[in-house]
């Protein structure tokens, strides 16, 4: 019999799928006599291969990172320099009331690259979304300083830049009265957890209801119950001054933790903001207490040390070469701390990218980290994901030491990838696929 298969160069975006013409269309045609076994017997799983670890939070490629903290210690003046937006930054707190969003392109050599390589048309890097959240203050989690409206605004992103002051200011005022940023990590996390048990109280007890009610079959009252014990958990490790992201769990737990939306389950990064002469000279004396407030309440978490004063100033600058200038007045070995900062936020939140490249784009497409081939390509469009038929893939490394895609083959490390392939962060892919009927309503 005979098989077409329609290949599509996964470069073409979405307007070009469907309004120009089909320049990188290929059919390949290939003969099988009709005793042809089509089907591949499945390769039993390797011996201890275990389930896959499932990840806290919203198992999504489109996720978001919110910046937080005690008003006035630079959040905004931080999100401004970080997205060049307009975040009102002034010198009272609920300065900032609604969250104001941003994009943050992220900066990376290696699509700056690929650009040079293949001057495309089109250059579109990867993004991440970053939301100013207004300020809490202590008591946030009973409403205190419009903080049940704050709070809801951290429940709707997937991760946290959480700013906490380390320097003293006369013109800046501290919402707490002396300067603390030990104390503030615990009126943050803290008022999380509190909002967390509060949320957590009333589900166990509609659960508990729900569980002793007649009707159910023996399944449906062993679901109930299993999930009953792991709200129950959850609820005790909160009411002990644990996070729920700093707790061990099992992937069934983890599945229904993530339909809870919890505010202490999401990942947070430390940014510790410091004055300008304390970026300089590269000390301030929190630091070394802030490391260990993370190693006790919260270990593996990140601490990022920055001036929101120093970034606000380069972001005003024009050129490279005033920037350089600001910076080497200050001293040696001095730079944007940005670019560490946003490359971090996408580590926490798991995800990372691939590129699609050619003439017409180069593009990096985010994804969520252990994504297979197929679901990555539905990032470009459902139909590359329904009529997957295989990725080929080059690895960065790779075409950047051999030049071009040529000696990538000859070098034989141009690799064809079936649906089974876990993206990694860097690939460059030119996905195939066939698509021959509607898609089943």
């Amino acid at each position: 019999m005979m098989i077409q298969r329609l290949l599509h160069r996964s470069t073409a975006t979405l307007p070009q799928l469907a309004s120009k013409k089909p320049i990188f269309l290929i059919i390949q045609t290939a003969t099988f006599s009709s005793t042809t076994r089509l089907n591949k017997k499945k390769m039993a799983p390797k011996k201890g291969a275990g389930p896959e670890k499932l990840m806290l939070g919203r198992p999504s490629n489109n996720l978001k990172i919110g910046v937080v903290g005690l008003p006035n210690v630079g959040k905004s003046t931080f999100f401004n320099a970080l997205t060049t937006a307009t975040s009102e930054a002034a010198n009272y707190p609920f300065c900032t009331i609604e969250p104001t969003e941003g994009r943050v392109a992220v900066k990376d050599e290696r699509f700056d690259w690929l650009c040079e390589t293949y001057k495309p048309a089109s250059k579109v890097p990867a993004f991440l979304t970053v939301f100013d959240i207004a300020g809490l203050v202590k008591g946030a989690s009973t409403g205190a300083g419009l903080g049940n409206e704050f709070l809801s605004h951290i429940r709707a992103v997937d991760g946290l830049f959480h700013v906490v002051r380390c320097f003293s200011d006369a013109d800046v005022v501290h919402v707490e009265g002396e300067m603390d940023p030990i104390r503030d990590l615990d009126i943050i996390s803290s008022e999380l957890r509190m909002k967390d048990i509060e949320f957590m109280e009333k589900h166990v007890a509609n659960l508990s209801k729900a569980s002793g009610r007649g009707g159910q079959s023996s399944l449906e009252q062993k679901q109930k119950k299993e999930e009953l014990e792991t709200c129950q958990q959850v609820l005790d490790g909160l009411k002990e001054g644990k996070d729920v992201r700093s707790q061990t769990w099992t992937n069934k737990q983890v599945e229904l933790i993530n339909t809870l939306l919890l505010l202490s389950a999401k990942p947070v990064i430390v940014l510790a903001n410091l004055s300008e002469k304390d970026f300089a000279r590269k000390k301030n004396k929190w630091l070394p207490k802030i490391k260990e407030w993370i190693d006790k309440n919260a270990p593996g978490e990140m601490l990022i040390p920055f001036s929101a004063d120093v970034e606000g100033k380069l972001s005003q600058e024009e050129t490279d070469e005033a920037k350089n200038e600001y910076l080497a007045s200050l001293g040696e070995g001095l730079g944007s701390v940005m670019p560490k900062i946003v490359h971090s936020g996408y580590k926490i939140l798991n995800l990372v990218y691939y590129f699609t490249a050619g003439p017409d784009e180069v593009r990096a497409w985010t994804i969520r980290k252990g994504l297979k081939a197929p679901a990555a390509a539905g990032v470009i469009h459902t139909d590359f994901q329904r009529g997957f038929i295989m990725a080929e893939v080059m690895k960065y490394a790779d075409l950047h030491e051999h030049g071009s895609e040529a000696e990538v083959k000859a070098k034989g490390r141009y690799l064809q990838k079936g649906k089974d392939y876990e993206v990694e962060d860097g690939d460059i892919i030119f996905f195939k696929f066939n698509v021959t009927t509607a898609k089943k309503k």
